[in-house]
């Protein structure tokens, strides 16, 4: 099969995907296809949003939805490493035998990651990374296709522990939850007031989503569209030369190479999933603000003045003439 057949087949399937979720998840559109994308790529997602957004049962859907195994860690203070990764015990016969935790799943979902302390939140890192986890010195190869989509909740910050930036670059998006609107919200109240429950059937195998990734990955792109990725993200860092009088203001730290990264790759997905067989500019826009929300560290006087990431991000794509 040639490649651009393959990519008219991924967007009939990704078409017929999304109708599958909506038989669970009323509206979030723009959340669902996000997450997708970081599945097509093979990148991790966070998805930030208050309590009650079906955040947890948006994550089961999709990945019925793929057919893939799917594994819930909810985290807490006292949650250790041992929980997440697994643990070597003696057996019967005296013998050491690892025993695997919950981060051996296609999806693993880490719920409210940001309520464990570092110890526990850094035992994902090597997983996120490397797709294999280190015990005893031994390692474990993880089952691909491997995904980690976090939650985490913008509100009650108290007793919580922010992920450090390293950790926060693992993941390809971060994704913002909004309300739903009323006409939304009335059909969501209708659909889960009653006993009748939707049903998700799997329209992908494991094997599936890697042909997906790899197919990604052969789109060709422009030297102009990587040039400006490469261009947006050099933007980001106030101690550029090319930085902006706004970003030198405004911003700490700008983003690394990962983001440029991850945009082309982000920006590969989104041109495939709408019939097209190489990303432009307008592509890189479209995943931009997920991929570079969280990888902006904004100083005092922005905070100060209520100057939000999304600002930022508006300016260096008006600063970079993409508007």
């Amino acid at each position: 099969m040639s490649d651009v057949t393959a990519v008219d087949q991924l967007v009939k399937k990704h078409i017929a995907l999304k109708k599958e979720i909506a038989k669970v998840i009323i509206g979030q559109d723009v959340v669902i296809e996000q997450i997708l994308l970081s599945i097509y790529t093979g990148g991790h997602s966070l998805l930030i949003g208050v309590p009650g957004l079906a955040k947890t049962l948006m994550v089961n859907t999709i990945a019925q939805a793929l057919g893939l195994n799917f594994k819930r860690i909810q985290f807490t203070p006292d949650l250790m490493p041992s929980d997440i990764l697994g643990s070597e015990i003696l057996d019967q016969h005296r013998n050491f035998k690892f025993i695997k935790g919950p981060v051996f799943s296609n999806i693993v979902l880490a719920d409210e990651i940001n309520r464990t302390p570092p110890k526990t939140q850094a035992a994902l890192l090597e997983a996120m990374q490397e797709r294999a986890v280190t015990i005893a010195g031994q390692q474990h190869k993880l089952e691909l296709p491997y995904f980690v989509l976090a939650t985490q909740n913008p509100i009650e910050q108290e007793g919580t522990y922010p992920l450090p930036e390293a950790q926060l670059d693992r993941f390809m998006f971060a994704i913002e939850l909004k309300y739903p609107s009323v006409k939304e919200e009335i059909q969501v109240v209708k659909n889960t007031t009653t006993i009748a429950k939707g049903s998700v059937a799997p329209l992908y195998n494991a094997k599936e989503i890697l042909e997906i990734q790899d197919l990604v990955r052969r789109i060709p792109v422009p030297d102009n569209v990587v040039e400006y990725a490469v261009e947006l993200v050099n933007a980001t860092r106030p101690n550029m030369d090319s930085a902006s009088g706004f970003v030198k203001n405004y911003v700490d730290w700008g983003a690394g190479p990962r983001a440029s990264q991850n945009l082309i790759l982000g920006a590969k997905a989104n041109a495939a999933i709408h019939g097209k067989y190489s990303p432009d500019i307008e592509d890189v826009q479209s995943v931009v603000y997920g991929i570079l929300r969280h990888r902006i560290i904004k100083n005092y006087k922005a905070e100060a003045e209520g100057i939000s990431e999304e600002d930022i991000i508006a300016h260096l794509l008006e600063h970079t003439g993409a508007i």
